[in-house]
């Protein structure tokens, strides 16, 4: 049962905070289901694998008659899901960390450009206190690229309104400080009125739910998909929020350290991705003002 259990932990998790979609939770899930049956089949709970364990299950894989894509598929789900069960505390050290995948071309995550950003922030009815809720989260997600479990713990305290600055803490407990524009401070300082004025509890809480409890995750992300959805864009999450939040920052000359900062990345490598995504409009602008470039 606690096997299941944290596969289902895991697999909420990259539905509601990594964006991903059906297709590849569901190949997720029937990845980690495999190395179940093997850690059962050995005696073994999922929880207590080794570095050496997860050798031996790639040796008996090789025997196994799976393309390579599969096969990285299946050390691809079996690092993500240890990783994240060490930065959710469950274990110290992630036995998958050295596992070897075969290299594939880079994944391209999904954005939207300013129009879209434009409609999906108008989409909420700021006439209603879950609407206006909504807007200002739904702003402030892409003025600071928070991750939706950041926006979802942040207390009052944490966002400076006078000074535009919201201070969040991170993967690996680690906290960083972020600007945030004054269209997201406006739609904060709205929604932060809309509670006093109606003496809406939540202790001090950021944003709350209908009952004035704390907000969580899951009702953060059905809210952003739900307004894609209205909007017709498909695939959307809050990660998406996140993505454009660097990809729009990256377009207009922002410095990749800078953007790394204020995502959070450890590595640079990850902040990297954004460079690809803008190439191809890099390209265009050149091609357009270059004297030299006909």
């Amino acid at each position: 049962m606690a096997n299941r259990n944290l596969i289902h932990e895991y697999l909420t998790y990259c539905r509601v905070e990594k964006g991903l979609s059906a297709n590849s939770i569901e190949s997720y899930a029937t990845d980690l289901g495999r190395l179940k049956v093997w850690t059962d089949k050995n005696g073994i709970e999922m929880i207590a694998v080794s570095r050496t364990d997860l050798r031996e299950w790639l040796i008996d894989l090789g025997t196994e008659p799976l393309s390579e894509n599969s096969k990285r598929r299946l050390i691809s789900s079996v690092r993500g899901f240890y990783k994240f069960l060490m930065f959710e505390g469950h274990i110290v050290k992630n036995p998958a960390e050295d596992l070897v995948s075969p290299q594939k071309g880079q994944y391209l995550p999904r954005f939207l450009n300013r129009n879209e950003i434009e409609r999906l922030l108008a989409t909420p009815d700021t006439s209603v206190e879950y609407g206006l809720r909504d807007r200002a989260i739904l702003e402030l997600m892409y003025a600071s690229g928070l991750r939706v479990s950041e926006a979802a713990t942040l207390r009052i305290g944490d966002v400076d309104l006078e000074g535009g600055i919201v201070t969040t803490t991170g993967k690996g407990n680690k906290t960083r400080r972020v600007p945030v524009g004054a269209s997201a401070i406006e739609w904060l300082r709205s929604y932060l009125a809309l509670r006093r004025s109606k003496d809406i509890a939540g202790g001090d809480r950021l944003f709350v739910n209908a009952s004035g409890g704390p907000i969580d995750r899951q009702t953060i992300y059905l809210a952003i998909v739900g307004y894609a959805k209205k909007c017709g864009f498909e695939g959307v999450s809050p990660h998406t929020l996140r993505h454009s939040f660097a990809t729009h920052l990256i377009q207009n000359s922002a410095d990749i350290r800078s953007v790394q900062q204020m995502l959070g990345h450890a590595d640079i490598s990850t902040t990297q991705i954004y460079t690809h995504i803008t190439s191809p409009e890099l390209k265009r602008k050149y091609e357009k003002f270059h004297p030299r470039s006909k």
